[in-house]
């Protein structure tokens, strides 16, 4: 019996060592595992809530999460010190969701307001035009939304005919009157379109707004890139055109014809030539026999004859 003991004894300490030794290899594994993985990760900036535009990104509305060292996103940031220096605050110069990275290019700079001229890039303008809710498609063009402008103007100085044609295409829009939050989704009636142009354009618009009517045209979001039309109409093209001799090239824009006032050249319409009236005498002849010799006299016609 005592030797029974003894034997299951021994078998239970065999037992427990062979389970502390798997034991300490797991947790040894998995701490090696755990140095691993930490070795490969640095803290990144999230936003804590949502910071709508405008808003200031201080030290309650973050939090700090580990991200693949190999991954950040370019202009992250790493410490409440490197997005705070001095107690300096950054506002939120577009939408930033929970979770998302906070990175330089969505924030304004140390101790900034929430500016229009933060969201420009360097080389570009930003032009207000005067817009309707006819001319800014009925409030549904939204910042951050591209257009194409529209202007409608005369065909050439001192005419009476209007011509429609593209100005400029595929350009983005900033801010509808003062709003800039490119998070809105509500259609908004505005007065004024602010556009994200290059200074040639700049130029462009301040001129077309004295020429004639501006129109905004809502691109698809599916819209290809560079993807642009040439074409100018006038009131001939609302009622059918003028058929196959005419002579629409003449109204593409060139790099040598403005686009606000190109000459149109359209053939000569031949003319109807009405058919010559035969008009009905209004006397008749008559002719008196004396003799050998006849005389013809020339008489009014009966009033109530043929």
């Amino acid at each position: 019996m005592r030797r029974q003991s003894i034997i299951v004894l021994s078998i239970a300490i065999f037992l427990g060592l062979i389970a502390v030794y798997l034991v300490n290899a797991y947790l040894g594994s998995a701490e090696k595992r755990q140095q691993t993985a930490a070795a490969g990760l640095t803290k990144v900036a999230v936003a804590q809530v949502p910071l709508a535009f405008g808003t200031p990104v201080t030290a309650e509305r973050i939090r700090f999460v580990n991200w693949p060292a190999d991954s950040v996103p370019p202009g992250a940031f790493g410490s409440i010190e490197e997005l705070a220096p001095m107690g300096k605050v950054h506002v939120a110069l577009r939408p930033i969701d929970v979770g998302e990275p906070i990175m330089k290019s969505k924030l304004s700079g140390e101790g900034g307001r929430a500016s229009l001229s933060a969201l420009l890039p360097p080389d570009m303008r930003a032009t207000a035009i005067r817009i309707t809710d006819v001319a800014g498609v009925a409030g549904f063009v939204l910042p951050g939304d591209r257009v194409d402008v529209i202007l409608t103007r005369p065909a050439g100085p001192g005419s009476a005919d209007q011509v429609a044609g593209y100005l400029l295409q595929d350009i983005r829009v900033i801010a509808i009157d003062q709003d800039a939050n490119d998070a809105g989704d509500k259609p908004q009636l505005g007065k004024t379109a602010t556009l994200e142009v290059t200074p040639y354009d700049a130029q462009k618009l301040a001129l077309a707004q004295t020429v004639g009517q501006l129109s905004l045209a809502l691109r698809a979001v599916e819209a290809k890139a560079g993807e642009n039309y040439s074409e100018t109409v006038d009131a001939g093209d609302l009622a059918g055109g003028y058929g196959a001799s005419f002579n629409r090239a003449a109204y593409q824009t060139t790099a040598d014809t403005p686009a606000y006032y190109p000459t149109p050249i359209r053939p000569r319409r031949p003319r109807r030539i009405a058919a010559p009236l035969m008009l009905r005498p209004l006397t008749t002849s008559v002719e008196i026999v004396r003799g050998t010799t006849g005389t013809s006299y020339q008489v009014g016609r009966y009033k109530g004859g043929n």
